[in-house]
C-alpha cells in the first residue's frame, strides 16, 4: 500500500505500472500459472494419489497448495502490489518437500513422499523465477539497470 502522500506522486505510479507490465510479461505469467497449477496440484494430491488417510499430511498439503495457488494468482493479476511477497512461494515449496518428514502422524507412504518431492521442487523452482522478477524491479527502483529475463530489453 503506498502511503497517502505518495499517492499523489507521479513516479509511484509509474513504478507501479512498470511492475505491472513486467508481472504481464509472458515468462512471468507462465512462472504464476506453472505455479498457480503447481500448488492446485499439491491441494489435491491426498485424494488423488491416495494418501488422504495421512491426515496431517493431508491437511499441509490442502493449506500449502490453496496459499501457493492464491499468491500465485495474486502475483498474476497485479504483480505491482504483491512483488513483495514473492519470497514465501520458494519458502513453501521447501516445506512440501521436507514436510513428509516432518510432520508427525502415521509414516508417509512412497507416493505421498514423491508427490511431496516433485511438486515442492517445481513450486521451489518457478518461485525462485518469481524472485527474479522482483529482484530485478527492486533493483530498478533502488536505480540500478535491469538485466535478464522478462526485463525491458532484456531476453525472453
Amino acid at each position: 500500500m503506498v502511503r497517502p502522500g505518495l499517492a499523489r506522486r507521479p513516479d509511484v505510479t509509474e513504478l507501479r505500472q512498470t511492475y505491472d507490465r513486467a508481472g504481464s510479461t509472458v515468462p512471468a505469467q507462465l512462472m504464476d500459472g506453472v505455479t498457480f497449477l503447481a500448488g492446485v496440484c499439491l491441494a489435491i494430491s491426498p485424494w488423488i494419489v491416495g494418501f488422504s488417510g495421512l491426515g496431517g499430511l493431508a491437511i499441509n498439503n490442502l493449506i500449502v497448495g490453496l496459499t501457493v495457488a492464491a499468491l500465485a494468482m495474486s502475483c498474476a493479476s497485479a504483480f505491482g502490489r504483491t512483488y513483495g511477497m514473492s519470497w514465501v512461494v520458494p519458502v513453501l515449496g521447501v516445506w512440501t518437500i521436507i514436510a513428509p518428514w516432518v510432520i508427525r502422524g502415521r509414516p508417509a507412504t512412497t507416493a505421498a513422499i514423491w508427490d511431496n518431492v516433485v511438486t515442492g521442487a517445481i513450486i521451489f523452482l518457478f518461485g525462485l523465477g518469481g524472485l527474479v522478477f522482483a529482484a530485478n524491479y527492486r533493483q530498478h527502483e533502488h536505480g540500478g539497470r535491469r538485466r535478464g529475463v522478462g526485463a525491458p530489453g532484456g531476453e525472453w
